[in-house]
C-alpha cells in the first residue's frame, strides 16, 4: 500500500481498498502515531479521530480502521459524516494525534479513499506517511487486553464545526436577505452546510442533500454545476454554491446562472485581502490556473506563483513563501489566515463577505478577471515505447511545443502534463482567443500521438 498525492484512493473491493488492507492500515497508523505521541498526565493523548463522507463503503472502512487502531493501543473518536476540513479542525481542537478522513472526494460512490491529518490540522508529512507504509509491510500486530485502545462516538462534532465556520464570517457583514441555492452533492456537508448559511441569516434553497450511500456526486455537486445553475434561475437565488463530495472544494454560480470557477473565486479573495492590507506573500495557483488570473493578479501589483496540480503543492508553496491565499481552478481554495486546509464552506463565506462589503453581485466581482479560452485533449499513451513522463521530451513534441509557444508569445500557454492516475498525456492550449486555441491544439495533439506510437 502506497500513499499518493492525496492519501490512498481506489475502487472499493479492489487493492488497496479492501477490508483487510484497511485493518492493516489502521493498525500500522496506530503504531506509528502512538510512537510519535506523548502519553501520561499532561501529555498528548494517543487519540485518533475518524470522519467520513456518505458513501456506503464508509461503514466497512470505518470499522476496519477502528479495529486496527484499537489493536495498536490508540483511542478512537468517531465523528460520523462530516466535511474533510471539519476533521482537520476537530483534530486540532481535540489535541488528537491524528485525524482520518474516509472519502474519495469528487469520485463516484464505488470509489473511496483515506486521508490523514496531523495534530496541527494539516496533511501528514511525507516522512510520517512513509513510516506508516513501512509499518503496513511489517504485518499485523495486536496489543494485549491491558493496552488496547477504546472507541467513543462524538455526538456534537457537527455543532462544533458549524460554530467554527460561522466564526470566520466578519461581524460587520450579514447574510440577512441573501438567497442562496446550495448543492451539497449528496455528500459530507449535507447536514452542516445548510445550517451554517441559515444560522447566519441566509435563505437557503437546497439540493443534493439526500444521500443514500450511492448517489454522492451523481449529477450534482461542484463537478456537475449545471444542475445548480438551473436551480439558481428557477428559484431566483442571488448566488449558487456547489460543494464536492467531501466539501473541501466549491464552484459558485451567479444570479444569471453563469459558473464562477476556482480561479475567479481566488481572484476575488486575493483582491479583498490586498484592499484590506491583509495579503501576505504571493497568491498561489497551479500550472492549470487560467492565464487571465495571472495577468489580473499581477496587474494589481500582487505576486503570482504557480505550483504543480494538487492542493498539497499549493499548500507547500504558501508555507514556503509565507502566503495565505491560494487555490486551484477546480475550487480548492486555501485561506490559511482562517483555517489549515481547503474548506469549501469557509471559502464560500469568504466570497460572500466580499459581496456584502461592496454591495456587489458575484457576477460584478468576477468580471474583474478575464478568462482566456482553454482546451485540453487527453492523448492515450498506454502503448508508448517509453514512460508517459518522457513524452514531452521527445524531439518532435518539443519542436511542436516550441513552434506554438513562439507563435503565441504572451498571448497564450502550452501545457503537456502526464496524468497521475491514467495512461494519458493531457495536452492543453490556452490563448486570448478560441481561434488561437483551435489553431495550435490539433498540431500538438498530433505530435504527442505520433511520439506515443
Amino acid at each position: 500500500m502506497k500513499f499518493g498525492t492525496d492519501g490512498v484512493r481506489g475502487r472499493v473491493g479492489v487493492e488497496p481498498m479492501t477490508a483487510s488492507n484497511m485493518l492493516a492500515l489502521g493498525q500500522a497508523a496506530g503504531r506509528v502515531l502512538a510512537a510519535n505521541a506523548k502519553d501520561g498526565q499532561g501529555g498528548i493523548k494517543r487519540r485518533v479521530l475518524i470522519g467520513k463522507d456518505t458513501r456506503v463503503s464508509g461503514y466497512m472502512i470505518e470499522s476496519a480502521l477502528e479495529a486496527g487502531l484499537i489493536a495498536a493501543g490508540v483511542d478512537v473518536r468517531l465523528l460520523g459524516p462530516l466535511p474533510t476540513p471539519a476533521i482537520a479542525y476537530l483534530t486540532r481542537t481535540f489535541r488528537a494525534s491524528a485525524g482520518i478522513v474516509i472519502s474519495a472526494s469528487h469520485n463516484p460512490y464505488y470509489d473511496n479513499g483515506i486521508k490523514f491529518f496531523g495534530p496541527d490540522g494539516r496533511k501528514l508529512d511525507d516522512e510520517t506517511e512513509a513510516a506508516i507504509e513501512a509499518a503496513v509491510r511489517e504485518g499485523l500486530r495486536t496489543n494485549g487486553s491491558d493496552s488496547l485502545g477504546q472507541a467513543k462516538r462524538v455526538d456534537d462534532a457537527a455543532g462544533r464545526y458549524i460554530e467554527f465556520c460561522k466564526s470566520t464570517y466578519p461581524a460587520d457583514c450579514s447574510l440577512q436577505g441573501v438567497h442562496i441555492a446550495l448543492d451539497c452533492a449528496h455528500g459530507a456537508a449535507y447536514m452542516c452546510g445548510p445550517k451554517v448559511f441559515e444560522e447566519l441569516g441566509a435563505k437557503v434553497t437546497l439540493m443534493g442533500a439526500e444521500p443514500n450511500g450511492v448517489n454522492i456526486n451523481a449529477g450534482v455537486g461542484s463537478t456537475e454545476p449545471a444542475a445548480l445553475a438551473q436551480l439558481v434561475k428557477e428559484c431566483g437565488a442571488d448566488v449558487g454554491i456547489a460543494f464536492d463530495g467531501d466539501a473541501d472544494r466549491l464552484q459558485m454560480v451567479t444570479a444569471e446562472g453563469n459558473l464562477v470557477d476556482g480561479d475567479q473565486l481566488l481572484f476575488i479573495a486575493a483582491c479583498e485581502r490586498q484592499r484590506l492590507g491583509e495579503l501576505q506573500g504571493p497568491v498561489v495557483g497551479t500550472i492549470m490556473s487560467n492565464l487571465g488570473l495571472e495577468n489580473a493578479i499581477t496587474e494589481k501589483g500582487m505576486e503570482f506563483i504557480r505550483a504543480d496540480v494538487g492542493d498539497r503543492y499549493v499548500m507547500a508553496e504558501l508555507k514556503a513563501r509565507g502566503g495565505v491565499i491560494g487555490g486551484e481552478t477546480s475550487g480548492h481554495m486555501l485561506c490559511l489566515d482562517k483555517t489549515t486546509t481547503g474548506d469549501a464552506i469557509i471559502a464560500a463565506l469568504d466570497v460572500l463577505s466580499v459581496m456584502c462589503r461592496h454591495e456587489k453581485s458575484l457576477a460584478e466581482l468576477a468580471a474583474g478577471m478575464p478568462q482566456y479560452p482553454q482546451q485540453t485533449t487527453n492523448v492515450d499513451v498506454e502503448n508508448a515505447p517509453f514512460d508517459k513522463a518522457d513524452i514531452a521530451s521527445q524531439p518532435a513534441v518539443q519542436k511542436a511545443k516550441a513552434d506554438a509557444e513562439q507563435a503565441l508569445g504572451k498571448q497564450g500557454r502550452i501545457i503537456l502534463r502526464p496524468s497521475g492516475t491514467q495512461p494519458v498525456v493531457r495536452v492543453t492550449v490556452e490563448a486570448q482567443t478560441q481561434a488561437l486555441v483551435d489553431q495550435h491544439l490539433p498540431t500538438l495533439v498530433a505530435a504527442v500521438e505520433a511520439a506515443a506510437g
